[in-house]
């Protein structure tokens, strides 16, 4: 039977789509392939890793009629990778060998039944259907997401906190010593909504969502249940489990008042840090900040007693300030905010500084001070 043919580009495009959260080493062997369901000329590809189902079509044309089968997603992206994008292919099943053809090319594949593949249970008291615009939301998630933690035994912390209430749409990210927050403003009420979203789940979407101009119109529509959410954008259905736990109470890590404020470019700050990154240490990452009236010190050394000393001049007439940071926080914040300008709200040099930007009221990121 032909299973699927069709050009090298569109069925590749339809695999990657689903592909991102397919784990190459697993202890299922099943969850490497992917499950592609037959129908006439439309074909269903379905990819698990038994927390997270993605799935989306295509018509491919090949023989009418149906089959259901598994083969190795990763596999299978390779080989069409390496074929020229106008290369017609053809799949054809054969017993339990599926046959992968393109000009003078042939590659035969083991596949798995299909009634093997473990497709995630889905819940069955979804909450209403809403809808935000894609770039919203990737805007959002691009703004927070490395501030996540990293396989933190506090599990609530390896994700992002998911908060629309109204017209105001909250993500939040915090590993317990830096805290991003971004808030956008949506046209529409939405019901009242407060969940984790899994770190593997905000990595997919941000890989899948669409932000270019092409796609403004694009939105995703939302629907949560208990411990599971859905997602439909772009042809797509994604379910994920949602991440069990009380987060921290976000508000009271923000600090109010600081009074010494200082507003400088985006991109000088970036560079001179990252010039000072060199010469770390490999361990701490640490560098000193010190402001004073109308200039901004960095410096940093290493176990080599290596330095490295920058100065940028600001707009400042408060009092001395030193204090450190880890410079990796720093320059992650400062690397994914789009904006010219930053403002850099600080107390004194043992209370956490928070960032801002001046063009955009919704975004916050909290950095503690490190001892150095």
């Amino acid at each position: 039977m032909i299973v699927l043919k069709a050009p090298q580009e569109k069925l590749l495009t339809a695999l990657q789509a689903v592909a991102g959260i397919v784990e190459r080493r697993h202890t299922l062997p099943i969850l490497a392939n992917v499950l592609l369901r037959k129908t006439g000329e439309q074909i269903e590809f379905t990819t698990s890793d038994l927390e997270i189902q993605v799935r989306t079509s295509a018509t491919l044309g090949g023989d009418a009629g149906s089959l259901s089968t598994t083969v190795g997603a990763r596999k299978l992206i390779d080989i069409l990778r390496t074929l020229p994008s106008d290369q017609l292919v053809s799949l054809t099943a054969s017993g339990s060998k599926l046959t992968l053809q393109g000009g003078k090319s042939r590659f035969t594949l083991q596949t798995l039944p299909s009634e093997d593949f473990p497709l995630v249970n889905e819940a069955v008291d979804f909450g209403p259907v809403f809808s935000v615009p894609q770039k919203t939301l990737k805007g959002l998630i691009d703004q927070v997401h490395f501030a996540m933690a990293v396989h933190d035994i506090r599990y609530y912390l390896n994700g992002i906190l998911f908060v629309a209430e109204g017209k105001t749409l909250t993500l939040v990210a915090t590993d317990g010593s830096r805290l991003a927050l971004a808030q956008a403003q949506l046209e529409t009420d939405i019901p009242k909504q407060e969940v984790i979203l899994p770190r593997k789940t905000v990595l997919e979407l941000m890989r899948l969502l669409k932000d270019d101009k092409d796609s403004a119109e694009a939105t995703i529509e939302m629907r949560f249940a208990v411990n599971q959410a859905k997602f439909s954008f772009s042809g797509m259905e994604f379910v994920t489990k949602l991440v069990e736990g009380k987060y921290p109470d976000y508000n009271r890590v923000i600090p109010k008042n600081h009074k010494n404020i200082v507003t400088l470019g985006r991109a000088p700050l970036l560079a001179s840090l990252q010039r000072a990154a060199i010469l770390t240490s490999e361990k701490f990452k640490g560098v000193r900040v010190n402001i004073e009236p109308g200039v901004l010190r960095i410096a940093s050394s290493n176990a080599e007693q290596e330095e490295a000393k920058e100065e940028l001049e600001i707009d400042y007439d408060g009092p001395a300030i030193e204090v450190g940071f880890n410079v990796t926080y720093l320059m992650d914040a400062l690397g994914n905010i789009g904006h010219e300008m930053v403002k850099f709200e600080m107390h004194d040099g043992s209370s956490a500084a928070l960032i801002t930007v001046p063009e955009q009221e919704g975004f916050k990121y909290v950095v503690m001070p490190m001892r150095i």
